[in-house]
């Protein structure tokens, strides 16, 4: 999409030549400030001059700079689903069912003026823990260059007895590199299962998450707590969430779990209400 595309001028002549160039200098700022500074900057545009891609909350201050960023300039929004086989999509009864799939639906249905621009890279391998995914993140993360990572981690970590430590102090090191290279990042915690349940001191390791989440100011997307609110507000069974083996999720949950990411990534980047109640709640 050509970057310009977010923008319409009305009129011809010397106006439109100004315009040119101011259209070029709001993009300039727009590509090195966050999405609040940019809305501001636009009070400095004629208004022949429409922001129009979709509305920004102007008092947010944004935690996913880069998908603001992406969003106010109508440019195609780049995501990596990084992480095992919740990521993968093992439970799922086709790859369409995963979570990224439907993620990349669901973000395509909220934006509707990025239909075609919206792309989720479905990123996970089942059974990896923090070092085998540490092993492939410059191939499959950076080397990708997405504006967001989506890192799904700690389930194997805690069911194969990987250190505590070993598995925070990687996973700070990680995030770090990855935003230093340009790449927001969303962590997302182990799930609520039998199997962790039964697992002693698995839930450490979804508290070590919600800690490097606090620590890096990185949103981090409550899975254990969104699927027990499932079941306890009914809007699912323990059949639809789990699949048969009790330990990964279902189609319905892999659904509901791709909604409350999208609705969780569009708050963080400073989509207005509007936009984000676009994402379908759970019946």
């Amino acid at each position: 999409m050509d970057v310009a595309h977010g923008f319409s001028a009305k009129g011809f002549g010397p106006a439109a030549g100004w315009g040119r160039v101011a259209r070029g200098a709001f993009l300039f700022l727009g590509l090195t400030m966050s999405s609040t500074a940019v809305l501001a900057y636009a009070d400095l545009l004629p208004e022949s001059f429409e922001l129009g891609v979709f509305d920004l909350d102007s008092s947010h201050d944004d935690g996913l700079p880069h998908v603001a960023r992406q969003l106010a300039l109508g440019e195609p929004l780049r995501i990596v689903a990084f992480g095992s086989s919740s990521t993968q999509g093992i439970g799922a009864s086709t790859p369409a069912a995963a979570y990224p799939a439907r993620l990349e639906a669901a973000l395509k249905r909220a934006l509707p003026r990025l239909a075609g621009g919206v792309t989720v890279l479905n990123r996970g391998i089942g059974g990896e823990a923090i070092d085998e995914m540490l092993a492939r993140l410059d191939r499959d993360v950076i080397g990708e260059h997405p504006d967001l990572v989506i890192w799904q981690t700690g389930s194997n970590d805690a069911l194969r007895g990987i250190a505590l430590d070993h598995f925070r102090d990687e996973t700070l090191t990680a995030v770090r590199r990855i935003r230093e290279a340009g790449i927001d990042v969303v962590l997302m915690e182990p799930q609520w299962c039998p199997r962790f349940d039964a697992t002693p001191g698995a839930y450490r390791f979804r508290d070590a998450v919600r800690e490097i989440g606090e620590t890096l100011d990185v949103p981090v997307i409550r899975r254990s707590t969104l699927m027990r609110d499932w079941i306890g507000q009914a809007k699912l069974t323990h059949s639809e969430l789990f699949s048969a083996d009790g330990l990964h999720m279902a189609d319905r949950g892999y659904d509901l779990l791709a909604q409350a990411a999208a609705a969780d990534v569009l708050r963080e980047a400073g989509a207005t209400t509007a936009v984000a109640e676009a994402i379908p709640t759970a019946e």
